[in-house]
């Protein structure tokens, strides 16, 4: 049995050896219950986990002509922003 604190809003950190037994990772939903003076906590909804390259492809720039981050121009899309708001 392991111990862990819990903190100021009641949160708590799963120890790692029983989120990999369980597969909780980030954005798993978990079910709470009491029994007794018992908190039980239940897997309700287990998200995969993915890769960046997974999502490879799903954006298509439209517009002619190629793009790159470089041709931003930051301080001018903020200067056009703020000429817009005014």
């Amino acid at each position: 049995m392991q111990t862990v604190t819990v903190f100021d809003k009641g949160q708590v950190v799963i120890p790692a050896e029983i989120r990999r037994r369980l597969g909780i990772t980030p954005g798993c939903q978990l079910e709470f219950s009491l029994e007794g003076n018992t908190i039980r906590a239940e897997v309700k909804r287990r998200i995969q986990l993915t890769r960046p390259e997974d999502g490879y492809g799903l954006l298509v720039c439209q517009r002619p002509g190629e793009r790159r981050l470089s041709d931003f121009d930051v301080a001018r899309a903020m200067r056009e922003a703020t000429d817009d708001c005014t």
